[in-house]
Parts: C-alpha cells; sequence; structure tokens
C-alpha cells in the first residue's frame, strides 16, 4: 500500500485501484471512510468504480494503516481537509469525484466547500446533519462505554443497528474485527470533535454537482434531516435507499455505488 508523509505526525496509507484503459486518462474518486474505519470497507464499490475512473481509497488520519494520533490530539476538521488535499496534490489531481460516508460527510462537505476549484462531484452516503442535535451531550457516556468495552465489544454492540438487520451473520463478523484493530485514542479524538462539529455555514457555498443518500429507515440521517440539508445546496440531489442501516454505503454497497456511478457519470 503506498504511503504519503503529509507532516510530522502522520504517514497517510491509501490503496489506487484502476483498472481503465491504459491508454486513457481517467477522473480520479476519491472515497473518504467512516469512524472507526479504513480504505478496505470500499471493496465492494471498486468494481463499480474503477473500470471508469481512478479510485482511491485512504486511511484517514489516525486509522487503518495510518499513524494513530496520541490522546489529547487536537483533531479538526480544518486538518482533515488539508490532509485530502495534500494527497491530492501529491496524486496530481486537480479536481476530483469526492465521496464521504458516515462523518467522512462531514469532512467532505467541508472541503467541497472551502475548495471548490479542484472538486467535479461530491456525494455524501448515510452522514449525520452538518450540526448533530444533541450529540455532544451523548458524547460523555459514549466513550466512557467505548473504554469499559473496548472497540471489538463497542462494536459487536452497535454492528446490527450500524448494518441493518438484512445483513449477514458473517458480514457482521467482518465488520467487528476490521473496527477492532482501530487505535482506542484515535477513534475517541475523532468522535468528540468531529462529531460535534458544526458546518452548516459550508453548505450554501458548495457549488459542484451534489448526491446526498440516506436510507428509509436510518437512525442518523433520516429523509427529512438528510433533505433539510441537501436542500441548501444548490441542484443537488436526493438518493433514498429502502433499508434500515444507517451505514448505507456499507450494508447497500451496490445500490449506491451504482447511483453514485451513475451521477458521476452525468456529470463527468
Amino acid at each position: 500500500m503506498p504511503s504519503l508523509r503529509v507532516d510530522r505526525d502522520l504517514l497517510l496509507h491509501y490503496v489506487v485501484d484502476d483498472y481503465t484503459d491504459p491508454w486513457r486518462q481517467p477522473q480520479t474518486v476519491v472515497l473518504l471512510h467512516g469512524l472507526g474505519e479504513s480504505g478496505a470497507v470500499w471493496h465492494a464499490w471498486v468494481p463499480h468504480l474503477a473500470r471508469d475512473y481512478r479510485v482511491v481509497r485512504p486511511d484517514l488520519r489516525g486509522f487503518g494503516d495510518s499513524t494513530p494520533m496520541p490522546a489529547g490530539y487536537a483533531w479538526s476538521v480544518e486538518t482533515l481537509v488539508r490532509d485530502c488535499l495534500v494527497l491530492l496534490d501529491a496524486l496530481a489531481v486537480t479536481r476530483v469525484h469526492l465521496v464521504g460516508a458516515k462523518l467522512a460527510g462531514t469532512i467532505a462537505r467541508a472541503f467541497a466547500a472551502r475548495h471548490p476549484e479542484r472538486m467535479h462531484t461530491l456525494t455524501v452516503v448515510g452522514s449525520p446533519p452538518p450540526l448533530w442535535a444533541g450529540r455532544a451531550e451523548k458524547l460523555p457516556a459514549l466513550v466512557a462505554e467505548l473504554r469499559q468495552l473496548g472497540i471489538r465489544e463497542w462494536a459487536r454492540k452497535s454492528m446490527a443497528s450500524r448494518l441493518g438487520t438484512k445483513f449477514s451473520a458473517e458480514g457482521l463478523k467482518w465488520w467487528v474485527d476490521l473496527m477492532a484493530r482501530t487505535d482506542l485514542e484515535s477513534q475517541i479524538g475523532f468522535m468528540q470533535h468531529i462529531e460535534c462539529t458544526d458546518i452548516r455555514a459550508d453548505l450554501p457555498r458548495i457549488q459542484c454537482p451534489t448526491l446526498a443518500i440516506t436510507a428509509s429507515g436510518s437512525g442518523v440521517a433520516s429523509v427529512d434531516e438528510t433533505r433539510a440539508w441537501q436542500s441548501q445546496i444548490s441542484g443537488s440531489e436526493l438518493k433514498v435507499i429502502d433499508s434500515d442501516s444507517y451505514h448505507v454505503a456499507a450494508s447497500d454497497a451496490d445500490a449506491c455505488a451504482s447511483a453514485t456511478l451513475a451521477f458521476m457519470r452525468r456529470h463527468a
């Protein structure tokens, strides 16, 4: 897996999947994963996208094979946006199709608003609202539970609601094993800061074609909550997947990837 020295704190790991014709110069899609994950979670999206686009799957700062962040690290959306910008520059990507799932949708929306010149399209999948109401009040108890249980048991306890009732038992186990490899302090720091970030002012500044995807039965990003922020982005579109998962990018990967591919093709 390639790696990029972003700053003294971060060695960023990423994967490039490119099955386009070798005589073409394809546009680039960057897929940003959510809390407790890595670029590996996009495996089902790759067959849909990589024939037409160069697909880049980074492990966000603190996650996967990228450098863990210590307790007390000063997390911010601004830093994560800058990480994405450094990666694009290193890969000589002038403009990008950016996809963010769950909390990475916060990072992706902020990036699109603050760097419009670097955007082809934006897709946000199963992400919370730009200000997650009541989340700050719940976080102390969630963090305490996470420290008590550890990431593996925390993931096992919450996985069924995360991926919905139709997801296979084998799939649930795979996800628990993947999330259990997450560094505890990185996860806690990310949660405490990014889940409470307010990006409401960014929404009207997003100029690129934007697709919002949510699930009909999501407990994190309901149809009404998603439509409320999506409608603030000029010309944006909403896609609703029939599912009771809140991580619809994973539970309904084929449907989400197909919708994203069709959207990008229309706006390439």
